[in-house]
């Protein structure tokens, strides 16, 4: 019987296992987006992950959302991952990053006061944390239909700086809100042009940017995330049928690419997961739900029942650098501590002691 710790054949490699480090913004780039030392040490630490999936990392200035979140379009910043990934691959891992242009979710404040953009002229419900504190998501300027191309070339050239850098490949961020679900989803796309007004031209979007990066970089080294209908950040999907046709529709757009993995954060056991295991015939990446902390048990049913290839996890392998052995060996676990996940130094990101040296200072 398969299980996480049967490897795994990927168009990326083999990978050792099945649990896959999940992108987490954790806010320790420089004020110019360019990886730290911290962040090598943080990825290297977590090098025994099956995959490891960077934080969101911006393809273009316009596309950075918070504060001190990384980008992959400047030589600094090229050469400040080209650091993460030989520190990885010094410890034997595999890392891709994840390509996350925010659209909307954005505060000029956060990157040197340029413009925030987005399928429509609708402001992301909530605020956006700044150096100045919580201030609301400006109305965003809609993007024309003879730019676009220029925004889907921002995910060509970040790839390309990816492969640049060493990087495995990249992950393509169309889930939680951000700018290719806010194409996908209803709640934030009111065009009436070939980008919006029906699932297909909502998910032409996607279906472009996936299909440009692939002919950059090809197919074997680029994976893509989802979460239909997760309803986050106002990007809404809440008629059924409109959203099993929008995504229907986006992989059929890209199903004879055979890209190397797509990721799911959604219900496993639901229907909109299902669909999407139905037409994607690749791996399959899964968890067990945002809002859960996904534990050993519930990741090695996920595997043993076929709702995945391999199990996406966050927060356990934030405060656990060796989470892969710590399943294996049924050790006892770290716990994260909230208040250090976004923004700092040291204390929460790089200081969970691993398994050899809680014992060693037992």
């Amino acid at each position: 019987m398969t299980d996480l710790f049967t490897p795994l054949p990927t168009p990326l490699g083999e990978l050792p296992h099945r649990i896959v480090l999940a992108p987490l913004t954790r806010n320790r780039a420089d004020e110019n987006g360019v990886p730290t030392d911290l962040q090598v040490e943080y990825y290297r630490q977590r090098a025994s992950a099956a995959l490891i999936v960077t934080e969101g990392t911006q393809p273009s200035a316009v596309g950075q959302g918070y504060l001190n979140t990384p980008g992959i379009h400047s030589a600094e910043q090229v050469a400040g991952w080209r650091r993460v990934a030989d520190a990885v691959h010094g410890e034997g891992g595999r890392i891709v990053v994840q390509l996350m242009h925010v659209g909307r979710v954005a505060h000029p404040d956060n990157k040197h006061g340029l413009e925030t953009v987005a399928p429509s002229a609708l402001a992301a419900p909530g605020e956006m944390f700044t150096a100045g504190g919580p201030k609301p998501h400006p109305v965003p300027r809609a993007l024309t239909e003879d730019e676009i191309p220029s925004v889907v070339q921002e995910y060509v050239d970040a790839a390309r700086n990816a492969i640049e850098a060493g990087l495995d490949g990249v992950e393509v961020h169309g889930a939680n809100g951000y700018l290719i679900h806010q194409f996908l989803a209803p709640g934030s796309n009111e065009r009436t042009d070939g980008y919006g007004g029906s699932p297909a031209a909502r998910a032409r979007f996607g279906v472009e940017v996936v299909r440009a990066v692939v002919d950059a970089i090809g197919a074997d080294r680029v994976g893509l995330r989802l979460s239909p209908a997760h309803n986050i950040q106002g990007a809404t999907e809440e008629d059924e049928a409109d959203t099993q046709a929008t995504y229907t529709a986006f992989l059929e757009g890209i199903a004879d690419l055979g890209i190397a993995y797509v990721s799911v954060l959604a219900d496993p056991r639901g229907e909109l997961a299902a669909t999407i295991r139905s037409l994607h015939h690749g791996v399959l990446l899964v968890n067990d739900g945002f809002a859960s902390v996904t534990t050993r048990d519930a990741a090695e049913k996920l595997v043993q029942e076929g709702l995945g290839d391999a199990v996406v996890v966050g927060r356990l392998f934030l405060a656990n650098p060796d989470l892969p052995r710590r399943w294996h060996e049924g050790a006892e676990l770290n716990e994260p501590n909230p208040d250090t996940f976004y923004g700092g130094g040291a204390e929460g990101y790089v200081d969970y002691p691993t398994l050899d040296e809680l014992r060693e200072s037992a």
